[in-house]
């Protein structure tokens, strides 16, 4: 009896959660990588190109290298420490918001 027991217990297990209420709720869907700051992890709204060909978000990037002279990605020296926008990332950002929000 007891092995009877163990063998239903085993297969229950291996199915999984038996009810809706135990599944994981439906996540929102997450961004792509390329829309999230090195620095802060979160999504850019005003995403801008580092020396180091990376973009971040300006306000992080430029507290970075108020105090560095190398990139947050590589750890290598910038050879400038000129920000340039990256409009291109930031209407890619907005197109992903709108559809996702």
């Amino acid at each position: 009896e007891s092995a009877r027991l163990e063998e239903g217990r085993r297969a229950a297990e291996a199915q999984g959660p038996s009810s809706a209420a135990e599944a994981p709720a439906p996540r929102e869907e997450e961004p792509p990588d390329d829309f999230l700051c090195p620095i802060t992890t979160e999504i850019m709204s005003d995403p801008v190109m580092a020396a180091d060909g990376h973009s971040y978000e300006r306000s992080a990037i430029e507290r970075w290298l108020a105090t560095k002279s190398t990139s947050p990605m590589t750890g290598e020296a910038l050879e400038h420490s000129i920000l340039t926008p990256n409009h291109a990332l930031r209407g890619r950002i907005r197109e992903w918001q709108e559809a996702h929000h």
